[in-house]
């Protein structure tokens, strides 16, 4: 059977013989700017159901409609990962997210530390962002991209059975690296081009549950930083392995 080359996320249950309703943004995207026209293939996935090949059976400007046939991937989930970022310059956290979503992490969490310059994001465009990136990568999950919080609140409500690492740039420099801790459940904690304070760093220096680590001899930028750390964890503990 050929392989449809368009990837579309859908929030519709995909299973044999369903039919999946197009809205306006998505008819504009497969038969204004792709091209595709009746009987043409296109792959489906919810985030929940896997991928499925569907044919297209109706076309409009402002809608369609698609018959799903068989499944070509079953649901893939990425390790228990949470990325926790400080939002920086729109295009960098955008970049940051599409990224996170790429590299397999489950969850994306924007946090306002004390040197955060952001104090506000657009959780649904950011959410947009995974999507696209999911339907580009070829992933058949895609991360939920949290609200912004104040980074204290969260380590508040930190849940006690997840392990942190902690990139502190201010080990630049030091042999200090990922030890093989236990637990399958873990977070990446990114801090703002400012850096932490000193009252974070002490606070997850006290912290059982985080793990300090150094990224290397250079400082990276925030988004370099992410992109390095999430590297660093799927190599050691993810499922790069």
């Amino acid at each position: 059977m050929t392989s449809a080359k368009i990837r579309l996320y859908v929030e519709h249950p995909l299973g044999q013989g369903q039919s999946v309703p197009l809205n306006r943004d998505q008819a504009h995207y497969l038969f204004g700017v792709m091209r595709r026209s009746v009987g043409d293939l296109v792959a489906l996935f919810n985030g929940k159901d896997g991928e499925w090949q569907a044919d297209i059976t109706e076309a409009g400007k402002r809608g369609g409609v698609l018959a799903v046939k068989t499944q070509s991937k079953a649901l893939q989930m990425p390790p228990d990962l949470w990325l926790i970022f400080a939002p920086i310059k729109k295009a960098r956290t955008d970049f940051i997210v599409e990224k996170a979503a790429e590299m397999g992490a489950r969850r994306i969490c924007p946090v306002q530390t004390d040197f955060t310059n952001a104090d506000r994001i657009r959780q649904d465009r950011l959410q947009a962002h995974a999507v696209e990136a999911a339907e580009q990568c070829g992933g058949t999950f895609v991360p939920e991209v949290c609200e912004l919080q104040k980074l204290s609140r969260v380590l508040e409500e930190w849940p006690e059975d997840r392990q942190l690492m902690f990139c502190d740039e201010a080990l630049v420099g030091a042999a200090k690296t990922l030890r093989m801790a236990g637990g399958e459940k873990w977070a990446i904690l990114i801090g703002p081009e400012g850096g932490f304070s000193q009252a974070e760093r002490a606070r997850l220096g006290d912290a059982a549950y985080a793990h300090s680590v150094s990224l290397g001899p250079r400082i990276l930028r925030a988004d370099t930083a992410a992109v390095a750390a999430l590297t660093v964890w799927q190599q050691a503990l993810g499922d790069w392995t």
